[in-house]
């Protein structure tokens, strides 16, 4: 069975079909805030924001067609500042710089609830608990997965086998080494060499069989174009272990692919923005919107704002050297601030 591509914490995308806005098996709902203004894009609209473990979602509550879906993974910072609100006048807001492909989107958002700080704690926190499971989603190579002689499990991971006698054909030789096969990745190390290793999650696992190789029949895992295409080749002896093994990584991938974990563990504490929260249904727009990547929704969350083309040369008695002309109202020293300092 294959995993259908995982897109949701991946890409930015604007003006999605309700399809897209429903969560994907293993998507979890983590806060749903019911008072929330998009104020780049949608400024003085009242809209619905939803964080799950994979991304944040936003949506106008009289045009659900307006939305946005950020993914987790396109992050680079998320940082508050003071912002203008049609609906609350001047107040702090939540901005998230993203980088889609070569595009970066600056995306601002102020909860129209005085005193909540849900906005800020639960993005903030959920986005953190994202960057730090990246094992659970991302192929590794040598990374660190021994430590004392034993394997380092990440916290909801259980260990199904452990298979002796596993020789890796990446080169002429082979290396001789260690499976172990869990509910979430199938790990390999060298036993002379533990740093030379590879972790494989079934998230990244795009096909899982027994073929013939240079080195006779071989389990081959090829996995997905996001984690670069690899196609790596295992030997086991004898032919029933093999097949043994083979079937075991199969069956646990199938098993995953219909109920994936995603390791982005977190619980909101404190009692939702109003009693309604508990029970609403997240409105869901019955138009399907054709995404086809290039919809003007995009272009007022540019980081540069609108621009579309380079401003002509202008040379700054400041920096001593000949820059791109601001824009009106902007200055040099603002623009060390459009990305906070780690």
């Amino acid at each position: 069975m294959a995993f259908e591509q995982l897109w949701e914490d991946r890409d930015v995308r604007f003006d999605i079909s309700a399809n897209q806005m429903k969560l994907r098996p293993g998507e979890k709902l983590i806060d749903q805030l019911d008072a929330v203004e998009d104020t780049k894009g949608n400024n003085g609209d009242r809209g619905r924001l939803m964080v799950t473990n994979l991304r944040v979602l936003w949506h106008s509550i009289e045009m659900p067609r307006a939305n946005l879906s950020i993914g987790f993974n396109c992050v680079i910072s998320i940082s508050t500042r003071t912002a203008q609100s049609k609906l609350r006048g001047t107040v702090e807001a939540l901005y998230i710089l993203s980088k889609c492909g070569s595009t970066r989107f600056e995306f601002i958002f102020t909860n129209l609830v005085p005193g909540s700080p849900r906005l800020f704690t639960s993005i903030i926190s959920v986005y953190r608990a994202y960057d730090t499971s990246k094992l659970y989603r991302d192929l590794k190579l040598r990374g660190a997965l021994i430590k004392d002689k034993q394997i380092r499990l990440l916290p909801q991971e259980q260990v199904y086998d452990k298979v002796n006698g596993v020789w890796n054909l990446s080169s002429d030789q082979g290396n001789l080494g260690t499976f172990y096969i869990t509910n979430v990745r199938l790990m390999w190390h060298a036993n002379i060499n533990e740093s030379f290793n590879v972790s494989i999650p079934y998230l990244q696992m795009k096909t899982v069989r027994v073929r013939d190789s240079k080195f006779g029949i071989a389990l081959v895992v090829e996995t997905t174009h996001m984690s670069g295409g690899y196609v790596l080749g295992f030997r086991i002896d004898p032919m029933e272990k093999l097949q043994a093994t083979a079937k075991m990584i199969q069956n646990l991938h199938r098993v995953y692919s219909s109920c994936p974990i995603f390791g982005v563990e977190y619980e909101i504490d404190e009692k939702p923005q109003s009693a309604e929260m508990m029970t609403r249904t997240p409105i869901q727009d019955d138009v399907e919107v054709e995404y086809d990547g290039q919809t003007d929704a995009f272009a007022a969350y540019f980081a540069d704002g609108n621009k579309e083309n380079d401003r002509e040369p202008v040379y700054s008695e400041e920096l001593g050297l000949a820059i791109e002309k601001l824009k009106e109202g902007v200055t040099l020293s603002a623009l060390w601030e459009v990305i906070p300092s780690s």
